[in-house]
């Protein structure tokens, strides 16, 4: 039995055509491994170094997801700037694991 929020009023139900919101926001992780994503290091100023996460075809909510969890699980810094994922520090042995659960293939690249 699926259920469903119609106008604030909870309706039941058994007809599989119906999307829940649930349903919808689901990520389809076979769009994910298509993805070119790659791990960068860039050097600022003052020799700080950043992880810059390149090639994603997101949403900006998912992406805002994503790098929720990444700055989470690095325990650092980050932001999104031009559909690149900024992250404090050199953390790409991190990032590619957390990347590679999420379904993605990413390659390090770079020095």
């Amino acid at each position: 039995m699926i259920n469903a929020m119609i106008k604030d009023k909870l309706v039941y139900s058994t007809d599989d055509s119906l999307i829940t919101q649930n349903q919808e926001t689901t990520d389809d992780t076979s769009f994910n491994i298509d993805q070119n994503i790659r791990l960068h290091l860039d050097r600022k100023k003052g020799g700080k170094i950043t992880t810059v996460i390149k090639g994603f075809v997101q949403t900006d909510d998912r992406l805002k997801n994503l790098v929720k969890r990444i700055k989470r699980q690095c325990a650092t810094g980050g932001s999104i700037k031009n559909n690149e994922i900024i992250i404090q520090g050199n953390k790409r042995d991190i990032v590619k694991t957390i990347l590679e659960e999420e379904g993605f293939k990413p390659k390090i690249s770079g020095g």
